[in-house]
């Protein structure tokens, strides 16, 4: 019987500040001159704000092709709008996955004018079969998705994907088989995962800190750690504790042509992206 092995951290990427929408500010975690993209994810972004200013110009009609966006809310109210009559709120707790496929023009508006927003969008790629698919919703309250309690106090929030201890998240992430799970760590407690063969995967710290096998360096977020090839997944908080998103998901491995909202194979698809939105073909 082989022995299980840990993934290593091969790098640690600090977010970037950036502003998107009319002009919301966040922390890009992933989509960044520090990390590109971690295939098959493309972008992520933290959000986290009690200032009105910086969130309330919010995200007005845009469009996408091509990828999913997964947004998590942790704190705050955002109401979601499209084109093909989808609408409603995502609240504390709540998750929207939206495969966008051939074609979505929405909106993301906050739904207050006061108090705590704080959150993730994260972009995921599809694969070249299913860019052109039909535009489709996934959406789950918080009192749909399970919390794992671990000895110790652990919790793991589970949104995609089953955690090692059979506890299976409401979305289902499709060709890419995408874990997302939001994990809570009491000071100095230990965490392990499996985390499946192939699959990309990373931590991405939020709150307080943590400290990788091997090392005594703590680690604070907003900060992204990429794990190399292995087994499982282990980290141990620090001194005031630590909570950070588990994301793994099996590579596509496909040539990625980026142009704003549209996420391609080849160039030529994209500018046809444009030219369908311009026509009114959304």
């Amino acid at each position: 019987m082989t022995a299980e092995t840990v993934r290593p951290v091969l790098t640690a990427v600090e977010g970037m500040e950036a502003s998107d929408g009319a002009g919301v500010r966040m922390t890009r975690m992933v989509g960044t001159p520090r990390l590109r993209m971690l295939d098959p994810f493309l972008m992520l972004d933290y959000f986290g704000s009690d200032t009105p200013q910086d969130y309330l110009a919010g995200f007005p009609d845009h469009p996408h092709r091509g990828f999913e966006t997964v947004t998590y809310m942790l704190a705050g109210r955002m109401r979601h709008w499209d084109n093909h009559g989808h609408e409603g709120v995502i609240e504390t707790g709540g998750v929207q996955w939206m495969t966008a496929g051939r074609g979505v023009i929405h909106s993301e508006m906050p739904e207050q004018t006061e108090g705590l927003m704080k959150g993730f969008q994260l972009w995921i790629n599809l694969p070249a079969r299913l860019k052109m698919s039909e535009p489709a919703y996934q959406e789950f309250a918080a009192d749909r998705i399970p919390v794992e309690t671990r000895e110790g106090g652990t919790t793991v929030t589970v949104i995609a994907g089953t955690t090692g201890n059979g506890t299976a998240g409401p979305v289902r992430s499709g060709p890419t088989e995408a874990r997302y799970f939001d994990v809570t760590l009491p000071a100095g407690a230990a965490f392990s995962e499996p985390v499946p063969a192939g699959h990309a995967a990373a931590l991405v710290v939020f709150e307080g800190s943590v400290v990788a096998p091997g090392s005594s360096v703590r680690l604070g977020g907003p900060r992204v750690l990429v794990l190399g090839e292995g087994d499982r997944a282990e980290i141990t908080a620090g001194p005031s504790g630590a909570r950070f998103l588990l994301l793994s998901g099996r590579p596509i491995g496909e040539p990625v042509a980026w142009g704003g909202p549209f996420v391609m194979n080849s160039r030529e698809e994209v500018m046809q992206a444009y030219r369908d939105y311009e026509e009114g073909k959304f």
